[in-house]
């Protein structure tokens, strides 16, 4: 995509039936767990955006052999481990990927030194780094565990560990250090995150342990990894990502007279928040087809125009679609009356602070914001917003795609400054929206 702005128009209706990119917690997690097996792991439907393929050159570093045999189509030799890269891992913008391969590089005696682009470099990495060091891994970076640091594993410890926020990216990190710790690891969830680790692990062979407890009027969840997995070579059928999904199915809703259908959605009971909500607002949006492939749920998802009301969302459902608020922003500026989102301080660490470019982004389309530290709120008049803005999305994808959407059905046409970032999770999608009959071109 060009590194120019992109614009989009209001479009007539969009009608079709498209594919979504490969889920990007899948894809991720295949590439690490394929290259810490013993023998091959073959990959269908891999999501090749860069963050992805960072994640792949950062596999072929630590001595995995890792080759793209066709489209999403990748087969990994993995050597059983990790050996010592005899350069810098550059992660790109992938959060994930930084995280995940440091957890599983810490049960490997070696040095490894990581680094990203300038937004991975400012994203904290101490909430994953401080269960590592309790385990007895090493490290040495900047303030808080900021980009470039060197990490210093192997002699793992066992570990007990209650998660301090609901973040699935740390369960896993302390998973896959677990895998080479000496009396494994127990990960103790307050509230449940998305779960792809530990069924993904199963997946490859290991043995993952989870059990809910009650306590009082909640229910904790205890995954435990006993000592001494092993990890054997699989095949992996990728599903498409829900939170990519969102985008043309949100588009279908708010441009009148559209029906857009999305085949072939992971439906991950811890992944689906976005969808009850838009329903819970009155959206049409219909499941059809559910199946289970690569042990998740899936299904094709249909939006027909609907008039949506404003609700107020649970915050205990944050986990559950923390990737999806901007793009839930964009549908309740469509709606009538308030969509109360809070519980969602996460999103302020994010590849951004989209909760304040979120409501930057919809200030300047004439929506009515009101940003709060831990959420915002938007009030929404049944209508279509002015639009008529250039957004700022500080290379943001969610952000870029998210008011690229909301162009599709303002009054006036909305200009991103930065839609390069896209491919990062959904390359292609300017031209998928195209097929939809979406009118995207460069500002």
């Amino acid at each position: 995509m060009s590194s120019a702005g992109l614009k989009s128009a209001p479009a007539g209706a969009l009608r079709g039936i498209v594919r979504a990119p490969g889920d990007k917690s899948i894809s991720h997690r295949s590439m690490i767990l394929g290259a810490l097996a013993t023998g091959t792991t073959t990959v269908e439907g891999l999501l090749e955006g860069d963050d992805v393929l960072a994640t792949a050159r950062a596999m072929r570093a630590f001595g995995a052999r890792v080759e793209q045999e066709g489209v999403g189509r990748w087969r990994i030799e993995g050597k059983g481990g990790f050996e010592e890269p005899v350069d810098v891992i550059d992660c790109g913008n992938a959060g994930t990927g930084v995280r995940l391969i440091m957890g599983a590089a810490a049960g490997f005696p070696m040095c490894a030194t990581f680094t990203g682009d300038s937004s991975l470099r400012g994203r904290p990495m101490s909430r994953v780094l401080d269960p590592l060091a309790r385990m007895g891994a090493t490290w040495l970076g900047r303030d808080k565990g900021r980009l470039p640091l060197t990490l210093k594993g192997g002699a793992l410890r066992g570990l007990n560990y209650t998660l301090p926020m609901a973040s699935a990216q740390v369960k896993s990190a302390v998973l896959l250090a677990g895998l080479h710790a000496e009396g494994g690891v127990e990960v103790i969830e307050p509230e449940a995150t998305r779960d792809h680790t530990e069924r993904m692990l199963r997946a490859f062979g290991a043995e993952v342990i989870v059990e809910d407890r009650k306590v009082g009027d909640k229910t904790i969840r205890h995954i435990r990894l006993p000592e001494g997995q092993k990890l054997t070579g699989t095949h992996v059928a990728v599903p498409g990502d829900p939170s990519s999904a969102a985008f043309p199915l949100v588009a279908g809703l708010i441009v009148p007279g559209s029906e857009v259908t999305v085949e072939g959605v992971m439906l991950n009971a811890l992944r689906t928040g976005l969808f009850a909500t838009l329903q819970e607002m009155g959206a049409d949006l219909t499941i059809s087809n559910q199946r289970v492939a690569s042990g998740e749920d899936v299904g094709d998802i249909t939006a027909r125009y609907s008039k949506l009301t404003g609700v107020v969302v649970p915050p205990e459902r944050a986990p559950a679609m923390i990737d999806e608020y901007p793009i839930l922003a964009i549908a309740a500026a469509f709606a009538s009356g308030e969509t109360v989102m809070r519980g969602v301080g996460e999103m302020r660490v994010k590849e951004s602070d989209r909760i304040a470019l979120t409501a930057a982004g919809l200030e300047a389309c004439g929506v009515d914001v009101e940003e709060e530290p831990e959420g915002f709120i938007v009030r929404g008049t049944g209508q279509p917003p002015r639009g008529g803005a250039t957004v700022e999305t500080h290379g943001d994808h969610r952000i870029a795609m998210s008011h690229l959407i909301l162009g599709m059905a303002a009054q006036a046409p909305v200009t991103v400054d930065e839609p390069g970032m896209i491919a990062t999770s959904f390359p292609g999608f300017a031209d998928l929206m195209r097929g939809l009959g979406a009118t995207l071109s460069e500002a």
